[in-house]
């Protein structure tokens, strides 16, 4: 504004005849370059050097259904006599000889005719005492058991007033002599119960409406975890329509329908198959991209993170033949690694402390919540949903999947954005 004054009084003096200020506005206009100059770089050295990573801190209260979700019986505590898990009826073995098994039959109709069956893998099984007190949860509840009493006073998940009778439940013997144990195991079972799919269709901007993705986020539409984006109409200089930003609905499918194929359209949660790559994703060799969609693919049994970049032109606001110079990137690191380690973590509130998150070449699995704490009744880590979104909302140069605890509590998993690395273009905005 300064610098306009000056020009149009100089203008103003040399039409009144007061001289013609050739030289005195030839100093002025170098000094405003230089003072533009030095201004437009350190702009570029402050845009460089800032974080452009965005995610949700954890909300005071958390919420289900509003701040999370949670994937439902994926791996979970289940109570079943040996003499069920074998074909020949016997009490030969101990409950650590079973990992991965059935439940064959209900023999003498006892605790097994009083819960419902694990249709599914038995896995992973212990003896925990010879005689156990269960509060089975309402049938309208995704847990089989409130809790589990057992020993002097010690129990599994939290002991309160059961809302039912208790069963009890108590080892028995087979011809006088052999021990028949209950085992505590975990049940991997597909049901109506069970929300452990997650969307493999790819979700893309309106590339031909000059859309990109501003925001992303979580969501659980037909028992199917989805990655929602939100897009909006791109403008020069890395703007954005505000009044055009729109959340885009997602795919309104079900795993029943006849059209929907698995390993295509969605990807089941298994014991086998239950791990989730933690990265970034971004195009960093190339800034003259922006994000215009994402997916899943299933890498080697994992559900790894893939985002699709379309080349855009800063100055005009407008993507260039998207159709043609578009890509799909991500992170196909497969073999090396690193496991971020979940199992036993409370379900209390986090407490006061410093959070972990992960990195890039990270990946967790979905497990279930803690024996002692919870009866393993709980799939952890939860899905945050929240919104992430820039406000207001710029173009993205990556998206990323996170995972964040505090000390030995329960964790959640969460989508991150990163906005557009736009220091390279900042030399265009004088032109």
């Amino acid at each position: 504004m300064a610098y306009i004054l000056i020009e149009y009084s100089m203008m103003i003096q040399r039409v009144s005849g007061n001289g013609n200020f050739i030289t005195k506005r030839n100093t002025v206009r170098q000094n405003y370059n230089e003072i533009t100059k030095n201004a437009l770089t350190t702009l570029k050295e402050v845009t460089e050097k800032a974080d452009r990573l965005l995610w949700r801190c954890e909300p005071s209260p958390h919420i289900q259904n509003i701040t999370y979700d949670e994937v439902t019986r994926l791996l979970q505590g289940y109570i079943e006599n040996e003499v069920d898990l074998n074909t020949d009826g016997s009490c030969s073995r101990t409950c650590a000889d079973y990992h991965n098994t059935t439940s064959k039959s209900c023999s003498d109709e006892k605790f097994c005719a009083q819960q419902p069956k694990c249709s599914g893998r038995i896995h992973d099984c212990q003896f925990i005492d010879s005689v156990l007190s269960v509060c089975q949860s309402p049938e309208n509840s995704t847990r089989r058991y409130e809790y589990i009493e057992y020993g002097e006073s010690k129990s599994l998940g939290k002991n309160e007033k059961c809302w039912r009778d208790v069963n009890k439940v108590k080892s028995w013997k087979k011809f006088l002599s052999i021990d028949c144990s209950y085992c505590f195991c975990l049940c991997d079972e597909q049901s109506p119960k069970s929300d452990r799919y997650f969307n493999l269709r790819e979700t893309l901007s309106d590339v031909n409406a000059n859309k990109v993705v501003t925001g992303v986020r979580f969501v659980k539409r037909n028992r199917i975890f989805h990655l929602q984006i939100q897009q909006g109409v791109l403008l020069p200089r890395g703007l954005i329509n505000e009044s055009t930003v729109e959340w885009k609905p997602v795919d309104n499918y079900e795993i029943g329908d006849s059209s929907v194929k698995e390993g295509v359209d969605y990807h089941t949660l298994t014991y086998q198959n239950r791990s989730l790559d933690l990265d970034e994703v971004t195009k960093p060799d190339d800034t003259t991209f922006v994000v215009t969609g994402v997916r899943f693919q299933v890498l080697d049994g994992h559900l790894n993170l893939k985002v699709h970049f379309s080349q855009w032109d800063f100055v005009k606001g407008k993507l260039i033949d998207p159709e043609v110079n578009s890509i799909w990137q991500s992170n196909d690191n497969v073999y090396n690694r690193k496991q971020v380690n979940i199992d036993n973590l409370h379900l209390a509130r986090w407490q006061w402390s410093d959070p972990r998150y992960s990195r890039n070449n990270q990946y967790l699995e979905f497990t279930n919540s803690g024996v002692l704490d919870d009866a393993s009744q709980k799939t952890i880590p939860l899905i945050d949903i929240q919104d992430v979104e820039f406000k207001p909302p710029v173009p993205l140069g990556g998206i990323g999947i996170y995972y964040m605890a505090k000390s030995d509590f329960r964790g959640y998993v969460g989508p991150s954005i990163i906005s557009s690395n736009l220091s390279p273009h900042l030399s265009l905005i004088t032109n």
